[in-house]
């Protein structure tokens, strides 16, 4: 087999942010499955040692660490702790997330926009920063970040979201384009409605007619579907693939009505 075109991330070492939860969760999961170390890194770090405990109990390798992505010392501390630990760091997934629904000329929007924005985008780039030496180092360097189809399209009074995520696709080219002379792949992926804890607050009814006529799948995605599309991207055979976009949204992004 050529080892350049492996399909497979066993001793990789990978940092997933967001992880306790949702998408996060479903891809520290599945690495883990697939032989990786997994940093599990939130801001809940008692809900991320649960995960690293349902990883231990399935034969995986995976360590809690507690991390408020808008805390740019406390990256490079994580990132540096993580490589100390198993030697190497392979993959960064920039999950994290928050979100909110805000009209432009709300009271609280300039706020909105500092605490979104910190999260959602600069965390991302200031991860892959933290991370970049180790990552120069790598065989097989990975950066994922996860965006949302909002950057593709828009929600009236989801402005700030929406720009931030249009912000990821944007970086994800720029930093595909800047690091692709050390081997270093960068890609994005933009979920569209998935069965998250921030949708599950969505009364069944209300999710079930958005899914019948907003997606060609007619149907909610799952976290573990958005997390074989993150795998997809990780692995050393996709050594070729660098600033792309895939939307994982059931073709949300395609229908016209």
């Amino acid at each position: 087999m050529n080892v350049a075109l492996s399909r497979s991330i066993a001793g990789h070492v990978a940092i997933i942010t967001g992880a306790a939860a949702g998408m996060g969760k479903a891809t520290a999961l599945l690495f883990a499955q697939e032989g990786a170390h997994v940093a599990v890194t939130d801001r809940d770090v008692a809900a991320a040692a649960s995960v690293v405990e349902e990883i231990a109990a399935a034969g995986g390798s995976a360590c809690a660490w507690a991390l408020d992505v808008a805390d740019v010392d406390r990256i490079q501390a994580v990132v540096d702790e993580v490589a100390a630990r198993w030697g190497r760091l392979d993959i960064i997934v920039n999950n994290a997330g928050i979100g909110c629904m805000l009209p432009i000329d709300a009271p609280e929007y300039e706020a909105a926009w500092e605490a979104l924005h910190s999260v959602l985008l600069r965390a991302q780039a200031r991860m892959v920063r933290a991370a970049l030496a180790h990552l120069r180092q790598s065989a097989h360097p990975r950066v994922v970040n996860i965006g949302s189809t909002e950057a593709l399209g828009a929600t009236s009074g989801n402005s700030v979201y929406a720009a931030a995520k249009a912000g990821i696709t944007g970086l994800t080219r720029a930093l595909a384009v800047e690091l692709g002379r050390d081997g270093i792949t960068v890609n994005c992926i933009c979920p569209g409605p998935i069965l998250t804890e921030m949708t599950r607050h969505i009364p069944q009814e209300q999710r079930d007619v958005f899914a019948r006529r907003r997606t060609a799948l007619r149907r909610y995605g799952r976290p573990e579907e958005v997390a074989h599309m993150t795998l997809g991207f990780c692995l050393p055979a996709a050594s070729y693939v660098t600033g792309t976009t895939l939307a994982v949204d059931g073709g949300q992004s395609v229908r016209f009505a």
